[in-house]
């Protein structure tokens, strides 16, 4: 009787890969999908997504439906495939904007909190907790005012609300500070940490780094760059800002 043993193929049981790390997160304003040269696309602001190829995203100034406006946010999900989950600061009948986040790994819980301030143009933050594969995280998304009064007390309420310790929290979005040592970022860096701050804004030739991540904790941020291929200078105001995230 011959041994066939020898010559069987092994059978082996695949191990599905459940380790996240490192965890590529980007914020964007994508100025409501409309380009420098004026253009509304937001099939470019999909393809520049495409490009990053990131695992969670923090969008500004997205276009969220209404009788009078687009959808923007609905495209950019059927274009990337992700879970999209929006955070509307702007929420009429005729005109539905503001935040959203592009997620590949499930959305758990969502909060939208209201960063409203006096009359100005009403700003929010959009808060989920997502997890990547069992490895929970609270990311928050935001588009903070253009006065120094405004962002000062959005950042204090932002402080209040969404610090935990229960997981690591990343805080993305357009800040709007335009003064490196302005009193609103002194709050941020010392809860976060310092991290880099690369120049965002104007895409074409960026001068100011008002987009921002931050992670606490902070030895969870290994690397922070900007996106700045041809097709991101025009596709929007704002340069993409990418971090890497480690376990």
């Amino acid at each position: 009787m011959n041994d066939m043993s020898a010559s069987a193929p092994r059978l082996t049981t695949a191990v599905p890969d459940t380790d996240p790390w490192p965890l590529t997160v980007c914020t964007y304003n994508i100025h409501g999908a409309v380009g420098c040269d004026r253009r509304f696309a937001p099939d470019r602001v999909a393809n520049v997504l495409r490009e990053i190829n990131a695992d969670i995203i923090a969008l500004q100034e997205v276009p969220l439906g209404g009788g009078k406006s687009p959808n923007v946010l609905k495209e950019l999900q059927q274009a990337t495939g992700f879970t999209a989950i929006e955070g509307p600061a702007c929420d009429t009948p005729q005109r539905r904007f503001g935040n959203a986040v592009l997620s590949r790994y499930p959305v758990v819980s969502v909060r939208n909190v209201d960063l409203s301030f006096g009359s100005h143009e009403p700003r929010a933050a959009l808060d989920a907790d997502i997890n990547c594969h069992g490895h929970m995280l609270r990311v928050v998304a935001t588009h903070l005012g253009l006065r120094i009064p405004e962002r000062r007390d959005q950042v204090r309420r932002l402080l209040q609300v969404f610090d935990t310790e229960e997981m690591p929290v990343i805080l993305m979005g357009d800040l709007n500070e335009w003064f490196v040592w302005g009193q609103s970022l002194r709050w941020l860096v010392s809860h976060f940490e310092a991290v880099p701050a690369p120049r965002t804004f104007p895409s074409r030739r960026p001068l100011f780094a008002l987009d921002r991540i931050w992670i606490r904790p902070r030895h969870r941020l290994v690397h922070v760059e900007v996106h700045a291929t041809p097709l991101a200078r025009i596709a929007s105001d704002h340069l993409p800002l990418i971090a890497h995230i480690d376990g």
